[in-house]
């Protein structure tokens, strides 16, 4: 059992001025698995003054003191490895390959990178006699989601302490444990007191105490672009930068000269993967007309393998996070079938032999309209669309039909045509075939899916205020 009843601030662990707790649930097993501190305003209040008596002198270090502090976050992060796992496959059901594959490994590849932005990266530029410098915001304020509990995390943390900003961060409620381990990580490797703090609690007294706070300049959040709205409310009362990265319907687009069954295993992974909870996952994918039936068949025959079942015995889909994520992406299988979709995989319950823990049955719809509710919102579940195209000018009014613009995918083989694909798709990151991942490339949005980039130098440069100097060069 994992009880975490203090907060993490001014480089100790505290008391929190309250008294009221959660539980935190195994999705698997529908059992508690430990509890944390609900935080106060009082409790954000004394985090936020130490992030600010810790911003003068953190803001000051030199480039290479950052640098050596997140190598040496980075090496202790591995040490941690198995434990971290472990946590994330408890506390978000993540089966043990994706927690170790995915989630331990973008952790890590976030604090390395940063650390290797940070050797190239400049901050004083002289320019037609001038000076230009890029200094750090302030205090930053971290509100991140449960579906990565170290990817957001960590992406949000190492860019900040790499541009010289002290950080109050409120993780997810049902996912608390993976930054926990991070806060003793940072407390083992000297992270100086008041650059982290770590305050649990609800979004809307945490939440909202850290994007209306007068005393924190930026605000950096994953999640709901519902959520995102409101924190943008709450920030523009004292006119902080905010950056969020929201949701998103990403579309898949199926080349006529695509390989078919590579390409459908392709567009089930984007489903199967986190149990389909990824905000940037293909969810509409687009077939030419012609490959319906066999693009169908091949799309059923992947599913066999990504098994659905319990997280620590081999299979690539865990649970739901919770009852309440269960409900809704059970609500929109129900309102496709209403919609007239046909359901040729999946469908509503649980998985045959599934009765406790959140599981729900990997799902695909055909016959599908853009416009119909299941090809629109964001079910942030194994379920998949299914859009017929008969050009590649329909395939991208298709694509673009969307508030949303965070990803996009394109898989075929004539260069031309994944070129003109690609550049025609309204996102923030589009990846051609299984082009690998680059974690120094910009992660974030078009439309409605945010505002601002994450990952690599982009990441680094949300944290920083530019100052122009006139009259002499640096």
């Amino acid at each position: 059992m994992r009880n975490y009843l203090k907060h993490y601030i001014n480089g100790e662990w505290i008391e929190s001025t309250g008294s009221e707790t959660e539980e935190v649930i195994n999705p698997a097993t529908e059992e508690v698995i430990g509890k944390i501190s609900l935080g106060t305003k009082e409790d954000l209040d004394k985090a936020v003054k130490a992030a600010r008596d810790a911003f003068p002198s953190f803001s000051q270090t030199t480039k290479e003191e950052r640098v050596e502090m997140l190598e040496n976050i980075a090496k202790e992060y591995e040490n941690r490895k198995d434990e971290i796992i472990e946590t994330i496959t408890d506390e978000l059901g993540s089966p043990l390959e994706i927690s170790e594959n995915i989630h331990f490994m973008m952790g890590y590849n976030h604090f390395s990178q940063a650390a290797e932005s940070l050797k190239e990266f400049s901050f004083v530029e002289e320019h037609g006699g001038h000076t230009r410098m890029k200094e750090s915001i302030g205090v930053s304020g971290l509100i991140t989601p449960w579906n990565f509990p170290t990817n957001q995390t960590s992406t949000k943390i190492a860019s900040a302490f790499a541009a010289g900003s002290p950080v109050v961060l409120k993780p997810a409620e049902l996912t608390p444990f993976a930054a926990i381990i991070l806060t003793e990580i940072f407390d083992k490797v000297g992270v100086p007191k008041g650059v982290f703090n770590l305050v649990n609690g609800s979004g809307s007294v945490i939440g909202d105490g850290i994007s209306s706070h007068p005393d924190i300049d930026f605000v950096s959040f994953t999640g709901s672009g519902a959520t995102g709205e409101k924190i943008m409310k709450n920030a523009s009362e004292t006119i902080k930068k905010v950056a969020l990265e929201l949701g998103g319907k990403s579309p898949l687009v199926v080349l006529e000269d695509a390989d078919v069954e590579g390409a459908a295993k392709a567009a089930v992974s984007h489903i199967a993967t986190n149990s389909g909870q990824v905000c940037s996952a293909a969810t509409r994918t687009l077939i030419p007309s012609s490959m319906k039936q066999e693009f169908e068949e091949a799309m059923k025959k992947a599913l066999d393998d990504f098994p659905v079942g319990d997280p620590r015995e081999g299979n690539y889909i865990g649970p739901l996070v919770s009852k309440k994520q269960w409900d809704t992406v059970q609500s929109y299988i129900e309102k496709g079938i209403e919609e007239g979709a046909t359901l040729i995989a999946g469908g509503t319950g649980k998985p045959e032999g599934l009765d406790k823990g959140y599981y729900t049955k990997p799902t695909i719809f055909t016959d599908v309209d853009n416009q119909m509710v299941i090809a629109q919102e964001e079910i942030f579940g194994p379920v998949m669309t299914v859009i017929t195209y008969d050009s590649i000018e329909e395939a991208l009014e298709i694509a673009n039909e969307t508030i949303y613009g965070l990803a996009g995918y394109v898989y075929g083989k004539d260069p031309e045509t994944l070129r003109k694909a690609a550049s025609g798709i309204r996102a923030g990151r589009v990846k051609v075939n299984d082009a690998d991942a680059d974690f120094s490339s910009p992660f974030g949005g078009f439309k409605q899916s945010g505002i601002g980039r994450e990952w690599g130098d982009y990441g680094i440069e949300e944290y920083l205020e530019v100052k122009t100097i006139l009259g002499y060069p640096s």
